[in-house]
């Protein structure tokens, strides 16, 4: 088992290759770091590539290879390789080697604009979650645990349908393997009520209905685990409820060890990941290590 981490020499930033290194820890994997340099167009007849830009791409490449080698040396309880690649999209070249090299996960970090502590999807990684048929982990922007973590808590967004009961499954499988905890959340969105007489009350009842639909869905989905052979104390449930979803992700108690876990969208056909806009939503506004999951 492998989890195989985007690796980049043009970004100051190590958050993807730390929560690899959580994450094989946890499981008892390997992490091989692949850094993805640019391929030069090729010539038309017997032109060749341009010797300059070659160079350059081997060299980058090697350089961010045995530099990432070098980060991954400083988790000795981890086995650790690095390589890499030349292509014109990450994403695409990233999904290449999957079956190459065995990986079970991806490792991706945060775009470098978006806030720090926060989840940031870009294009690249947009892509590569909607393409993959592995699951995916996003760190937050500046993810830095602890020297030696491992998950030692899984959430799992819950919503009460076919693919979410499926997930909290395999979840489930995960737990019971790292001897993690396991908690389901549930999050719903209370907008602001409109001032017009009489209408402010009748949302009120919706949310409530929708609160108590909720907690007795989680109420089922617990006591289906504990069936499975869960005690009660390693499970656990919340219902986070706010006017955003950035309010309703910082309802949530989160501590270090802590990862989320997104299913795909449960009327998607094709198996491989395929986010809902509520699921997006709650990825965007994650301040935790984050798993999507096909």
């Amino acid at each position: 088992m492998t989890c195989l981490v985007g690796y980049s020499p043009f970004k100051d930033d190590t958050c993807a290759l730390q929560l690899a290194c959580e994450l094989a820890r946890s499981e008892s994997d390997a992490v091989h770091a692949l850094t993805v340099v640019p391929r030069g167009w090729e010539a038309t007849h017997s032109v060749q590539h341009d010797k300059d830009f070659v160079d350059w791409a081997r060299a980058a490449g090697e350089a961010s290879a045995a530099e990432a080698l070098e980060l991954l040396g400083r988790h000795p309880d981890v086995t650790g390789s690095a390589s890499w690649i030349t292509a014109r999209s990450v994403p695409a070249a990233m999904l290449g080697q999957v079956d190459k090299l065995g990986a079970t996960v991806l490792a991706v970090g945060s775009g470098v604009h978006g806030p720090v502590g926060r989840v940031a999807v870009t294009s690249k990684t947009d892509r590569l979650v909607h393409s993959s048929q592995i699951p995916v982990a996003i760190a937050p922007r500046g993810y830095r645990p602890a020297p030696g973590a491992r998950i030692t808590r899984v959430t799992v967004a819950f919503r009460d349908d076919d693919a979410a009961w499926h997930l909290i499954d395999r979840v489930a499988d995960t737990c019971r393997r790292t001897h993690a905890r396991l908690r389901l959340v549930t999050f719903t969105i209370r907008r602001r009520p409109m001032v017009q007489a009489g209408v402010s009350r009748a949302e009120e009842i919706v949310n409530e209905e929708l609160s108590r639909d909720a907690e007795a869905a989680q109420r089922e989905a617990i006591e289906h685990l504990v069936a499975t052979g869960f005690a009660e104390y390693e499970l656990d449930s919340v219902l986070a409820q706010g006017a955003t979803w950035e309010d309703a992700m910082d309802s949530v108690p989160w501590a270090a060890g802590d990862l989320l876990v997104i299913g795909s969208s449960s009327t998607h056909d094709l198996a491989t990941v395929f986010l809902g806009s509520s699921a997006a939503k709650i990825l965007r506004a994650s301040a935790v290590p984050t798993i999507v999951v096909p």
